[in-house]
């Protein structure tokens, strides 16, 4: 089989499984590079080739344990997972360890939203923080998707193309309603060049470096970081973790409880035993 056939396969096969074309992308990525650094034909690999391969990327191309492991993934998903040739259950990855990051206090979230100085600007922020949206979702949210009345709004094809709801703050709607003034019949609340299409995830990210450079803030500070101040704060209000859980749409609890290693309020709540005598 040369290396076209085994990718049209595998994006094939992916397809019919509803996976994302950010991951048909990166699993054909990795399957073209091994076939390229091993030179074998796919019929003949063997588990020493993956190894070899995941070294590889480790040792001389510096890729971090994520990466790794996504590109282990992508092979067994076609030698093990297609070819049937299980050869990658005792391959390990090294597991990376999960750095806690910045949290952006409510102060710093309010200097991040008065120094938007434009609506647009001010609702990105607004709605990944207030609804902890991914900026990938909040790139593709449809004006016909929100339901202002119901204080939700419904997140279609999120990730893993599942449909979600999501809430709304009553700040936001009230921005919002004033922003729907100025900007009346849009398809999308974040258009790009063209009205009918979404503004794409990385002009969203660049709106956010500059809002966050322009606010002198000193944390670094990116999309995803809004997300996390959006569970760690509903947490620090005492929201049950299953419930933010539900909001994040997290499939393990375990994910969803790592906030609970970030949120430096609930660790204060904490009383010394050395304070009990």
């Amino acid at each position: 089989m040369d290396k076209k056939t085994v990718l049209e396969k595998i994006n094939t096969e992916l397809q019919i499984q509803g996976k994302s074309k950010q991951t048909q992308k990166a699993y054909c990525f990795y399957n073209e590079m091994f076939l390229n650094f091993i030179k074998k034909d796919c019929s003949k690999i063997t588990e020493d080739d993956v190894k070899k391969f995941l070294a590889y990327l480790l040792s001389e191309k510096k890729y971090d344990c994520s990466s790794a492991a996504l590109a282990k993934a992508s092979l067994k998903f076609f030698y093990d997972g297609l070819l049937k040739k299980k050869i990658m259950d005792d391959i390990k990855t090294p597991k990376k360890v999960r750095k806690l990051p910045d949290v952006l206090t409510k102060e710093e979230i309010k200097v991040l939203i008065n120094n938007s100085k434009t609506l647009r600007n001010k609702l990105m922020i607004e709605i990944m923080y207030s609804s902890g949206l991914r900026v990938s979702e909040c790139s593709k949210i449809r004006m016909a998707d929100i339901n202002i009345e119901d204080k939700t709004g419904l997140l279609k094809s999120g990730k893993g193309g599942k449909d979600r709801f999501f809430i709304l703050s009553e700040t936001l709607i009230k921005d919002l309603k004033e922003y729907m003034k100025e900007e009346p019949d849009l398809t999308y609340i974040f258009y790009g060049k063209n009205r009918d299409e979404p503004i794409s995830v990385r002009a969203i990210q660049r709106v956010v470096s500059r809002v966050a450079k322009r606010s002198g803030i000193k944390k670094h500070v990116y999309c995803h970081l809004l997300r996390h101040a959006f569970a760690t704060h509903l947490l620090e209000y005492g929201v049950d973790i299953r419930l933010i859980q539900e909001l994040l749409a997290h499939t393990n609890l375990q994910t969803t409880q790592f906030y609970t290693k970030v949120s430096k309020t609930q660790l204060k709540k904490v009383k010394s035993p050395l304070d009990t005598f």
